[in-house]
This record gives C-alpha cells, sequence and structure tokens, in this order.
C-alpha cells in the first residue's frame, strides 16, 4: 500500500464515522443507550466499540497500547465519544502523517489484552481497522432504522470517491 493510498483510507474511515455520528445525533438520550438486542447492545455501545478499537489499534502503532477496550459507561453521550474520537484522529494522522512507503508495509509486532504477542503489516492493520468499523456502522444503520431515525447518507466508499471527485 502507497501512503497516499493509507491517507485515503483514513480519510474514508473519519469521513464516514461523521457521517454515523450526524444520523446518531438525532436519537433521545433514552433511545441513545437503548438495549437493541444487538451484539453490543445500544448505539452508544456499538459506537464507543468502533471508537475503542480504534483507540486500542493506534495505542499499539504509538507505542502506547492501552489496557484494552474503553467501557462505554464512560461516554455519557454523543458528544463525549466524538470529544475521545477527535482527540484520537488527531494521533492517527500524526503517526500515518510522514510514513513514506517502507513504514506503511513495514511488519510489527503488538501484544493482544489478553497478552497474545502477534506481527503484522502496518497497512493491513489499518484496512482492519477501516473495515472492522465499517461492519459495526452497518449495524448502527441498522439500530437507528429500528429506532425509526433516518439512517445516515451513503458511507460507501464508492460516494467518498465520487464526492472527492467534485
Amino acid at each position: 500500500m502507497s501512503p497516499a493510498e493509507a491517507h485515503d483510507l483514513i480519510d474514508y474511515h473519519y469521513w464516514a464515522r461523521d457521517r454515523l455520528l450526524d444520523a446518531v445525533a438525532a436519537l433521545s438520550p433514552e433511545q441513545f443507550v437503548r438495549d437493541m438486542g444487538n451484539s453490543f447492545k445500544s448505539v452508544r455501545d456499538t459506537v464507543a466499540h468502533i471508537y475503542g478499537a480504534e483507540y486500542l489499534w493506534c495505542g499499539r502503532w504509538t507505542g502506547a497500547p492501552p489496557a484494552g477496550l474503553p467501557d462505554p459507561g464512560q461516554f455519557p453521550d454523543l458528544g463525549s465519544i466524538r470529544t475521545a474520537w477527535h482527540a484520537n484522529e488527531a494521533k492517527m494522522r500524526a503517526f500515518f502523517h510522514d510514513l513514506g512507503a517502507d513504514g506503511v508495509n513495514r511488519a510489527m509486532e503488538y501484544t493482544s489484552p489478553a497478552g497474545k504477542t502477534s506481527t503484522a503489516v502496518l497497512a493491513h492493520m489499518l484496512q482492519h481497522v477501516v473495515n472492522h468499523a465499517s461492519y459495526h456502522r452497518g449495524q448502527v444503520t441498522t439500530m437507528l432504522r429500528q429506532l425509526g431515525a433516518a439512517p445516515p447518507k451513503s458511507m460507501d466508499l464508492m460516494a467518498f470517491y465520487r464526492g472527492r471527485e467534485r
């Protein structure tokens, strides 16, 4: 993967995140935390999971791995998740800013919260983070519909590329 492709993925990831969070903002506080019987029980818990997984991976890359995912309960409202996520976005962008092709395509060792050590190529880990977020954004879209709320604007990668071309 080239550095430009990595930056495109990062740009797409945050563009889609913002579309998702804009749609979630229409929920009432009760709807935000309502148990929907999903893999993460509520919209809040699912959005916190998307953020938390990114936070975990970014910490691994920058040498400050957290002990685990943040507790969704630390996010009482959407604004608190947005604030944390924007801070992590700055760290992600700073980390990838000066990486050349060798940096993006290098293998990195990391340790899981369970203590298992693994090695993966940074570009593959970035693709994983973006793909993981896409999967869970789809879950949030379904929960929004179940709550009677409007779904987000298209979060498809092609919609992102088409928007950039304009």
